[in-house]
């Protein structure tokens, strides 16, 4: 239970890390032009509205908002394990080590 918080943490860190990418690539199928099986929002289009635009612009920004979100919550649960969760500095024969 000692290291519950800080293996969470970084499960989240490593997973966000991992799905990015195919995150990324959901986001540039769906701001492509359309094809004969998939809808696109065919965001390099000049002439589409500025709604659409508006879209294309949020949705480009998904991917960092989303993926940072997750990594920012993983830093922050295993900060509080440093700061909160028992995490202490010890020196052990003239070695300073953390100790959990």
């Amino acid at each position: 239970m000692w290291a519950y918080g800080m293996m969470l943490g970084l499960v989240i860190i490593i997973l966000a890390l991992a799905l990015a990418p195919v995150g990324q690539e959901f986001v540039n199928n769906a701001m492509n032009a359309s094809t004969s099986d998939m809808i696109g929002l065919d965001c390099s289009n000049a002439s589409i509205s500025n709604f659409d635009k508006g879209t294309c612009v949020i949705t480009d920004f998904s991917v960092a908002y989303f993926f940072g979100g997750l990594i920012f919550i993983g830093g922050a649960v295993v900060a509080a394990k440093f700061f909160f969760g028992g995490v202490e500095w010890i020196n052990v024969d003239k070695h300073s080590v953390w100790q959990f």
